[in-house]
């Protein structure tokens, strides 16, 4: 009877081992997806297809003709008359296709994450608890989509701006996303092999991902007002610690999301606590006897803490050249990747009496 059991035990542990690799792989993609995102962005070409046919839209310009027609849309749009007029067909294709690039990841995504659920499901292989976790991250990944034209619709009116709201709200739903697929994965992969840890270690550890998270979104608002681009200069901001039209606007809380000198003061500031929490939660833990698995992962975290806010400090000195942004915000998916490791190697059992 024991092997019996013993024989299920290890075919169940094999089977969420496939799994995982599965959702490992759509979580390379996510990455992938985010980071192609920053750089459409980056490069101005966010805005120029005009339309969204969530079926047929895959297929591009196939010929001259079709490339004609497609720019004349592009033509029509407020983007091309205030900003982009009298760019040639040339200059259209560039941008094009860094937004066509992004879409497409984006539908490949759904069927690489479709396609293998319904094999595993076929086979047996998903046990009931995980099925409704992976229809939520496939009903997440449609609702991106439909969000993601919804922000692209923002800068098809008559200012061609895509609102920092929507923009951040699309990044944040898919840090969501990502997160949440990476750690069902995380379980699966290494199942309940986690340590007994004191209650503050874990505590904190989830704090700071919590705060990486809400970093990560100022970015978006840094992104979305091209804040970057403005105080160019490190710790200070035109000469001042803290700048002086940081208040200027009415009422006070538009300048948390619409003053482009607040908003980077708060992604400056924010990164900084974030950067101070994982040096002194590293120093913390130095006290405890902890696993192999935990101090590997504050150690991951302390180095990739560092490595972003050099990544961060170095774009904004050099005016947010598109290679560096995009590596920096790669920075900010792996600075959360390990932390979200970190985070469930700690999520065991805790000490009693801490």
């Amino acid at each position: 009877m024991s092997g019996t059991m013993n024989s299920r035990n290890a075919q169940t542990t094999r089977h969420n081992r496939k799994i995982a690799a599965w959702l490992f792989v759509c979580c390379l993609m996510v990455y992938g997806m985010v980071i192609l995102g920053g750089v459409t962005r980056l490069t101005g070409s966010g805005l120029s297809m005009v339309e969204w046919d969530p079926i047929f839209g895959i297929v591009p310009p196939l010929d001259a003709a079709s490339w004609d027609q497609t720019f004349r849309l592009y033509q029509q749009s407020p983007e091309y008359q205030k900003i982009n007029v009298g760019m040639d067909l040339a200059g259209f294709k560039r941008i094009y296709w860094f937004e066509y690039s992004h879409r497409v990841l984006g539908r490949t995504i759904g069927m690489v994450f479709l396609l293998p659920f319904l094999f595993f499901l076929a086979k047996g292989w998903i046990q009931r608890p995980l099925i409704p976790k992976l229809v939520a991250m496939f009903v997440l990944g449609g609702l991106q989509g439909v969000l993601g034209w919804y922000m692209v619709k923002s800068g098809l009116v008559d200012n061609p701006h895509v609102s920092q709201y929507r923009l951040t709200a699309h990044l944040g739903l898919a840090i969501v996303i990502y997160a949440y697929m990476l750690y069902v994965a995380f379980g699966l992969w290494f199942g309940e092999q986690r340590a007994t840890l004191p209650g503050w270690l874990r505590r904190s550890t989830w704090l700071l991902t919590g705060l990486v998270f809400v970093t990560i979104l100022s970015g978006g608002f840094v992104a979305g007002l091209k804040a970057g681009f403005a105080y160019n200069t490190f710790p200070l901001m035109d000469g001042h610690w803290v700048p002086q039209v940081m208040f200027m606007q009415s009422p006070l809380w538009r300048n948390f999301f619409e003053n482009i000198a607040t908003v980077q003061f708060d992604h400056r500031l924010l990164a900084t606590l974030v950067i101070t929490a994982v040096a002194v939660l590293w120093l913390s833990a130095r006290r405890s006897t902890l696993p192999a698995s935990v101090r590997t992962g504050l150690h991951l975290m302390l180095a990739a803490v560092l490595l972003q806010y050099g990544l961060g400090i170095s774009t904004l000195l050099m005016h947010v050249p598109v290679p560096l942004a995009a590596i920096h915000q790669a920075g900010a998916l792996l600075l959360l990747t390990v932390t979200l490791y970190a985070a469930f190697r700690m999520s065991g059992q805790v000490n009693s009496g801490d």
